[in-house]
């Protein structure tokens, strides 16, 4: 992610104290350059002093006139690469237990390279979705966040109801009414060690999305996934993890699909990269595979609830979590993906099968409106005003 980059708060004394006591040796010789204080080339403990010997070393590292900064000067390369970088997402406003304050300045939203989740990714996160001024199942998400983070062996730096009076507080300064709210709750900074000892804080960070996407609802294609499948135990904490899942995506790309289709390990159905998976089946039961083995979806769990209307309308005969063999969701008259960033998406193809007529099935399409509609007007359990 863009702002998981390092606080520029590496004074030019320690850069200093690296030149002059890591170079301190008749192995190196400092090359000071005119436009800052770069080394000209070195490998391993070889000065490369002209392009000739660079050629005649082929194993050396070119670094060439890499500046020092100033805290100031990396601030403002920080300004500029974030208005020189055109996005699709633009981000309103970031919380940081580190520096204790909410800042709206792209330049800022960063945090500490020794941050244990950025080396060794202990860290947990979730998000919540931001419509028309509310928080969509923000208490959900919040008390998944916290049984991840105890999961993860993680103890917050507040408490639940200052985590989520943060959290409201942060969309409130960004003035975002429809977007995304996305945070993470890691062991802290500390140093580059394995263990988490030598972190005295967990930290808390937020950052409010705006997401200048158009919102699509075309069906669209999967495959099933070649990646391993997490184990249970990972599986069901929403950890920053998320390796396996970004390989799942990439291959669903490289084959011309939205996603891939994780198995879980006796073969059954699990779900997606970063979102449930859910059927209708010819007897007209939604079926969704179960939640021991996969992350427990809140947007997925919401559509079941949900479907219970639809039942009564005689849309839907049942509605049932259990266990589906691959064979049994091809054979599906319906396929959807389930999650906060998708919403309900149709799914038409899986692999080389179409799913039922290969076409958006109606059963998907009334789950999107009763989503849209519970996200604009549900009840209070499920919609959190933001005082902006």
């Amino acid at each position: 992610m863009a702002f998981l980059s390092s606080l520029p708060f590496a004074s030019t004394a320690y850069a200093a104290k690296f030149s002059l006591h890591s170079l301190d040796s008749p192995f190196f010789t400092p090359r000071f350059s005119v436009l800052g204080l770069g080394f000209r080339s070195i490998s391993h403990g070889v000065v490369v002093r002209n392009s000739n010997q660079a050629e005649a070393l082929a194993d050396s590292t070119q670094i060439a006139d890499v500046p020092l900064l100033s805290c100031l000067e990396a601030i403002e390369r920080l300004k500029t690469n974030q208005e020189n970088q055109k996005r699709k997402q633009q981000y309103l406003a970031m919380y940081s237990s580190i520096f204790g304050g909410i800042t709206t300045d792209k330049a800022a939203m960063v945090i500490p390279m020794d941050d244990h989740m950025v080396h060794r990714g202990h860290g947990v996160f979730d998000t919540a979705a931001i419509m028309d001024g509310y928080l969509y199942e923000l208490d959900q998400h919040l008390d998944r966040f916290l049984r991840s983070a105890s999961m993860a062996k993680i103890n917050p730096p507040f408490d639940r109801e200052s985590i989520r009076r943060i959290l409201i507080q942060t969309v409130s300064a960004s003035k975002c009414r429809t977007g995304s709210l996305r945070y993470w709750l890691s062991a802290g900074p500390g140093d580059f060690q394995l263990s988490p000892s030598g972190c005295q804080q967990s930290a808390l960070y937020a950052i409010v999305i705006q997401d200048l996407s158009p919102f699509d609802l075309k069906g669209i294609k999967v495959v099933t996934s070649s990646v391993p499948i997490k184990s249970p135990q990972f599986a069901t904490m929403k950890s920053v993890n998320y390796l396996p899942n970004v390989l799942s995506k990439m291959e669903a790309e490289e084959n011309d699909s939205y996603a891939a289709i994780w198995l879980d390990e006796d073969g059954f159905i699990a779900e997606g990269p970063n979102m449930n998976v859910a059927f209708v089946t010819k007897e007209k039961e939604l079926v969704m595979p179960h939640f021991e083995k996969i992350l427990s979806g809140c947007t997925a769990k919401r559509v079941l609830a949900l479907a219970e209307g639809l039942m009564r309308e005689g849309k839907l005969q049942g509605i049932r979590v259990g266990n589906l063999s691959v064979e049994e969701g091809k054979k599906a008259d319906e396929m959807m993906l389930i999650g906060s960033g998708v919403l309900v998406r149709p799914v038409l193809q899986w692999d080389e099968h179409v799913i039922g007529d290969g076409k958006e099935g109606p059963v998907t399409l009334a789950l999107l409106n009763l989503i849209l509609d519970d996200m604009k007007s549900g009840p209070p359990t499920v919609r959190v005003p933001v005082p902006y």
